[in-house]
C-alpha cells in the first residue's frame, strides 16, 4: 500500500473517478462530500495526504486547510480549485499553510496521480518511479467514464438553455440554476477529457455570477457565451467511445494454486459485477495485496500443500496495512475441522469448492460489509448528563453515530425520526420504568427486533428475569467496561446486520423487498425534510419483459432480473436505497439530488444495460433495455405514498411513449 489519502470533493463524478484511478494505483483513499465527513475519517484514521476542493457545504475549503494544518502540522495538503490565481493567496496557501500543490481545476486522473506521486515520494510512502502504467482494464474504465459523460452533455446544456431563458426573464431560481449548471460543468469536465467544454462554461458562468448578487447583466454576452458552448458540445467529440465501466462492487484477492480454477472465478467476477484479483501463491498474494485495494482474500484451504492457506492467511495479516483484512476460505471439504481452523486464523466464511456465482456474491458482500462497514445508527437514553456523556465517548466511532436523549417521554418520537439499529437504555430513569419502555417498544411491530441493551448498577436475580421478560436483550452493570460494552454492541449489530440482509433482500437480485424499501425510504425522507434536500424517486420497468420470458425462457429472464439487480446495487452510492417493487420493476432513492440530475445518473445505468449481452435457454443471444419514471421531493410529493404515484404516472408515459426512456 503506498499511502493513505482524504478526497474531499463535493463533485459526484469526480467522487467517483478520481479516487478509484489512485486506488488502482496502490493508494488507499478515503472519500468525503462534506467537512463533517472528513473529520470523521480523520478522527479514526491517519492519512498521509489530504486533497481538499475549494467550495464544500457549509464550509469554505481554505478555512478546512486552516483546521487541518492547526491539528495536523506534518500533513500533506493539496488544494484543488479553479478560482485561485492571485499570487498573494498562492504564497499564503504554498507558505503560511505549506499546502504541497495547488491544483488547478479541471484536472486528470493521470496529473493527480503524477502530483500525489512527486509529494509521497519525497517521503519514502509512494512506490518508485518505475511502477508499470495503469493496467489496461482501469484504463478502459475511465475511457468508458470519459465517452459516458460526453454523451450527456446535450442533455446538460439544454438543462442550461432553459434556466438560462428563465433567468433572464427575472426568475432568481433559475438564476441559481443556470449557474449551478455552468459551474458544475465548469469544474468537471476538463477531469472527463472535455477541456474546451469546461472552459467555455467558465466564462458563461463569469457572466451569470452577478446575477446571483442583484447586479446588471449582459445578458447579450451571456447568451453568446451559451452559443459558444453548444457549438464546443455538438461538435465532433475528442473521445472515442470507450469500453462498459467494470464493476464498483467490490475488489477480492482469490489465491489458489489452480490456475484453470482462477480463470473461472474471473470470469465469474466478470459476470456478476466483481472485481477479482488473481494469484497463485502466497508470495503473489502479498504483492498484488501491496499494490491495490481489496476488499478481501479468499484463500484455498490447502495453498501449497497441506493446510497451507492458513499460513498464507497469517502472512497476509501480518502487513502493517492488511492486519484487519477480512479472510474467506474455500476447500473440497467442509468438515468441522477445517472451520474450526478457518475461524482461528481470522476467517469469516468458509466456501465449498467449487462454488458457483451466487456463492462468490454472497461472500463478495460479506467481505465488502467487513472491510467497508456502513455506519450503524445507536441510540442512548440516559438522564444524567455524565451519565450520558460516558456512554457516547464510550461508543461513539467512525461506523458508528450516536443519538442521545434524556427525556424518556421522547423515546418514540426519537425512534421515528433517527431510526436507530441498536438501543441503550440506563436503568436509573425518572418516570416511566425501562421494562415499561421495553414493552412499549416491543409491542410496536417496526421495532419489535430492535437490540436492547440496558444498563444497569443492580446485579439481583429478580433484575435479570424482569429484564428478559420485558424484552431486553442484554444488560452490562457499572462501572462499565467500554471494551466489553463495544463488544456486546458490535455481536448485536453484526446479528441484526445478517439477519436483516436474509430477511429484507430479494433472493434473485440481492435488493431491498418492498417493505424494507419504503421503511428506509420513509427515513431518507425524513432526513431530507430536516435537512431541507431533495431526494429523486425513481421507478423502473423492464422492457417487454413478458417477451424475453416467452421467447428466450424463464431463466433467461431471471438472469435479466438478477443482471439488473446487480447494476443498480453496484453503481449508486452506498445511501442512495434500491430495491425491488415486484415482477420486472425496480425502485431506486437518490438521496440529495433533483429529478434533472437523477435522469442524467440512471441514463448512465441505462445506457451500459443495453450494452449487456444476455443469452436465451437455447443460447441465442439478445439485450434489453428499460423504462423509467422520477418524482421528486419535495416538489411533487411530500410522503412515500405521493412520489411513488407520481413517479409510477411518468413510467407510464414513458412506456407510452415509446419505452427506452426516463420521464420526469
Amino acid at each position: 500500500m503506498r499511502g493513505t489519502i482524504l478526497f474531499l470533493e463535493k463533485d459526484r463524478e469526480l467522487q467517483v473517478v478520481m479516487p478509484a484511478y489512485l486506488r488502482e494505483r496502490g493508494y488507499r483513499v478515503e472519500s468525503a462530500r462534506s467537512v463533517q465527513e472528513a473529520r470523521t475519517v480523520l478522527a479514526h484514521l491517519k492519512v498521509d495526504a489530504a486533497i481538499v476542493d475549494s467550495l464544500l457545504p457549509g464550509m469554505v475549503g481554505l478555512d478546512f486547510l486552516q483546521e487541518l494544518r492547526r491539528e495536523s502540522p506534518t500533513l500533506h495538503l493539496f488544494f484543488a480549485s479553479r478560482l485561485w490565481k492571485d499570487v498573494k493567496g498562492r504564497e499564503q496557501l504554498l507558505k503560511a499553510l505549506r499546502v504541497a500543490r495547488i491544483l488547478q481545476k479541471p484536472y486528470t486522473p493521470q496529473e493527480l496521480f503524477i502530483w500525489v506521486e512527486q509529494v509521497l515520494s519525497r517521503q519514502g510512502l509512494a512506490a518508485d518511479a518505475g511502477k508499470p502504467s495503469a493496467p489496461t482494464e482501469l484504463m478502459n474504465e475511465l475511457a468508458a467514464m470519459n465517452a459516458e459523460y460526453g454523451r450527456h452533455l446535450r442533455r446538460r446544456l439544454a438543462s442550461l438553455k432553459e434556466a438560462l431563458a428563465k433567468a433572464r426573464a427575472g426568475s432568481r431560481d433559475a438564476v441559481e440554476a443556470a449557474y449551478y449548471d455552468a459551474h458544475k460543468l465548469h469544474g468537471s469536465a476538463g477531469s472527463f477529457g472535455f477541456g474546451s467544454v469546461g472552459e467555455a462554461a467558465g466564462r458563461l458562468e463569469a457572466l451569470v455570477k452577478p446575477a446571483r448578487e442583484g447586479l446588471e447583466v449582459d445578458w447579450e454576452a451571456a447568451e453568446a457565451a451559451l452559443h459558444e458552448l453548444a457549438e464546443t458540445i455538438t461538435g465532433p467529440t475528442p473521445l472515442a467511445e470507450g469500453q462498459r465501466p467494470t464493476s464498483l462492487m467490490g475488489t477480492v484477492l482469490v489465491v489458489d494454486d489452480d490456475a484453470e480454477w482462477l480463470a473461472e472465478v474471473e470470469k465469474m467476477g466478470r459476470e456478476q459485477e466483481v472485481r477479482v484479483v488473481p494469484a497463485q501463491g502466497v508470495e503473489e498474494a502479498l504483492e498484488r495485496a501491496r499494490e491495490q485495494w481489496v476488499d478481501g482474500a479468499l484463500l484455498h484451504v490447502h495453498l501449497g500443500g497441506t493446510d497451507g492457506g492458513f499460513e498464507a492467511a497469517a502472512r497476509l495479516r501480518s502487513e502493517g496495512e492488511l492486519h484487519s483484512l477480512p479472510l474467506g476460505f474455500f476447500s473440497a471439504e467442509g468438515d468441522l475441522a477445517h472451520r474450526l481452523a478457518a475461524a482461528h486464523v481470522g476467517g469469516s466464511l468458509y466456501l465449498r469448492r467449487p462454488f458457483v456465482p451466487a456463492d462468490l456474491i454472497g461472500a463478495v458482500e460479506r467481505l465488502v460489509a467487513a472491510r467497508r462497514p456502513e455506519r450503524s445508527r445507536v441510540l442512548v437514553l440516559a438522564d444524567e448528563d455524565e451519565d450520558r456523556r460516558a456512554l457516547i465517548q464510550a461508543v461513539s466511532g467512525q461506523q458508528v453515530e450516536v443519538t442521545a436523549l434524556d427525556d424518556p417521554f421522547r423515546l418514540l418520537e426519537a425512534l421515528a425520526e433517527h431510526r436507530p439499529e441498536l438501543l441503550l437504555l440506563d436503568v436509573e430513569l425518572p418516570g416511566p420504568s425501562v421494562f415499561d419502555l421495553c414493552r412499549i417498544v416491543r409491542s410496536m411491530p417496526e421495532w419489535e427486533e430492535l437490540p436492547i441493551l440496558l444498563i444497569t448498577s443492580q446485579l439481583g436475580q429478580e433484575f435479570r428475569v424482569a429484564a428478559f421478560e420485558s424484552g431486553a436483550d442484554d444488560y452490562l452493570t457499572k462501572p462499565l467496561l467500554r471494551e466489553e460494552l463495544l463488544a456486546r454492541m458490535h455481536a448485536r449489530l453484526e446479528r441484526v446486520r445478517l439477519t436483516r440482509e436474509r430477511s429484507e433482500r430479494d433472493a434473485l437480485t440481492g435488493l431491498y423487498l418492498r417493505r424494507p424499501f419504503l421503511e428506509t425510504l420513509r427515513a431518507r425522507l425524513g432526513e431530507a425534510r430536516r435537512q431541507q434536500r431533495p431526494v429523486a424517486l425513481c421507478f423502473l420497468d423492464v422492457d417487454h419483459f413478458k417477451r424475453v420470458n416467452d421467447e428466450y425462457g424463464h431463466m433467461a429472464g431471471d438472469q435479466v432480473l438478477s443482471r439488473l439487480g446487480r447494476l443498480l446495487a453496484t453503481r449508486f452510492r452506498r445511501e442512495d436505497v434500491r430495491g425491488r417493487w415486484g415482477g420486472e420493476e425496480f425502485v431506486v432513492a437518490l438521496t440529495g439530488e433533483t429529478a434533472e440530475r437523477a435522469r442524467e445518473i440512471l441514463a448512465r445505468t441505462a445506457v451500459e444495460l443495453t450494452k449487456v449481452e444476455f443469452s436465451g435457454d437455447q443460447g441465442q443471444p439478445f439485450h434489453i433495455t428499460f423504462s423509467a419514471g422520477i418524482a421528486e421531493f419535495p416538489k411533487d410529493g411530500e410522503d412515500a405514498e405521493s412520489l411513488l404515484r407520481e413517479a409510477d404516472t411518468r413510467l407510464y408515459r414513458a412506456k407510452n411513449n415509446g419505452r427506452n426512456r426516463i420521464e420526469i
